[in-house]
């Protein structure tokens, strides 16, 4: 198919790139604007299909209006039927693309005055041609919108696999995911990629700084008796949540962290020995396991080591996500009872 090129005149609308030329615009690239951006003006395929084998019969130097019968333009269009057609030119004219100038008896040709004066009966497209920045512009603008939501998107999937390597049962990274399944605009990209970045935020908390307790000169030994009663209520508050949880229990569906003891586990003491014991060999340090058992509890600690090994493959860092569900902002999320349930029903499912 040849690139028909043609005197346009365009009428004054300005692209976002510059005002367009006539001599640096052929019909082609109006007609790939419009493909383009068919959306905006309620196109289907087989609209621009037709325009394109309209705009096939276009000569040089003949002007901007297409002389070929319906039955010409159907068969170059692939044998669609002329109502089609009619259907299809009405939609275009209704538009303001092409413009009909019918003769009397409805046949398309062109008449010449022996002064030079021509009279065109046919399809006019004119309209299109001279709407080519309007177009050219809006593809534009359609193209950078269409780039601007895949860089976006690749932001946050990159952000959403960080986030899942270092905390992978995070509710949140299911419903990322599920959002990204559907055609987001621009807008809701920013949206998604805002909340991202504010869960990425809160999982990379430091440490939390020791409290300090300034022990006087007088009375020491009683100030140091009432800072170990507090840690020991602490100890006892964060086990409450686990009241529902048994030894064994635990140790039958985390059986992998069970299976490297070489005796059996029969109370929250052993698992917490054992626990001490798998920890570093996870890359969790065992002043981190005293941090998170002096945070959140022995028991509570212990399980995260046990769940963390029956995950596997899917904490891609022990040490951060062990880090992150006791000592950064995520240990009141961390919920071993929720997690032991869920594995179990997980594990009784038929493969």
């Amino acid at each position: 198919m040849a690139f028909t090129k043609l005197s346009i005149k365009t009428a004054g609308a300005v692209a976002s790139s510059g005002s367009i030329s006539a001599a640096e615009t052929d019909i082609w690239t109006i007609f790939r604007a419009l493909r383009d951006a068919r959306s905006v003006f309620g196109l289907r395929p087989g609209h621009i299909q037709t325009l394109q084998a309209m705009l096939s019969f276009l000569k040089p130097g003949h002007g901007e209006t297409v002389f070929a019968s319906n039955d010409s333009i159907c068969q170059r269009v692939g044998g669609i039927d002329e109502r089609t057609l009619r259907r299809h030119i009405n939609r275009f004219v209704e538009l303001g693309f092409i413009k009909r100038n019918d003769s009397s008896n409805r046949k398309r040709y062109r008449v010449r005055s022996s002064s030079g004066e021509c009279i065109s009966y046919g399809l006019s497209l004119t309209p299109l041609i001279q709407r080519a920045s309007e177009l050219i512009a809006i593809a534009h603008e359609m193209e950078n919108n269409r780039r601007d939501r895949i860089f976006i998107r690749k932001q946050i999937l990159t952000k959403l696999a960080n986030l899942e390597k270092h905390d992978p049962c995070n509710t949140f990274i299911t419903h990322a995911r599920r959002a990204l399944r559907r055609k987001l605009s621009l807008p809701e990209y920013h949206a998604l990629l805002a909340d991202t970045d504010k869960e990425c935020r809160n999982l990379s908390t430091p440490d939390d700084p020791p409290e300090t307790v300034e022990l006087p000169a007088n009375d020491g030994q009683t100030v140091r008796h009432q800072s170990k009663s507090e840690e020991e209520k602490k100890d006892l508050d964060s086990n409450i949540g686990n009241e529902a949880l048994k030894p064994d229990l635990l140790t039958s569906v985390c059986d992998q962290a069970t299976s490297f003891s070489t005796e059996r586990l029969r109370n929250w003491l052993d698992i917490e020995n054992h626990a001490r014991t798998l920890a570093p060999m996870m890359g969790v340090h065992p002043d981190t396991f005293e941090k998170a058992k002096n945070a959140v509890g022995a028991q509570k600690a212990s399980c995260a080591i046990f769940i963390m090994l029956q995950l596997g493959r899917r904490i891609r860092d022990f040490g951060a996500y062990f880090h992150s569900i006791t000592l950064g902002q995520r240990q009141d999320q961390f919920d071993p009872v929720a997690l032991i349930n869920r594995l179990s029903k997980t594990a009784m499912q038929p493969a």
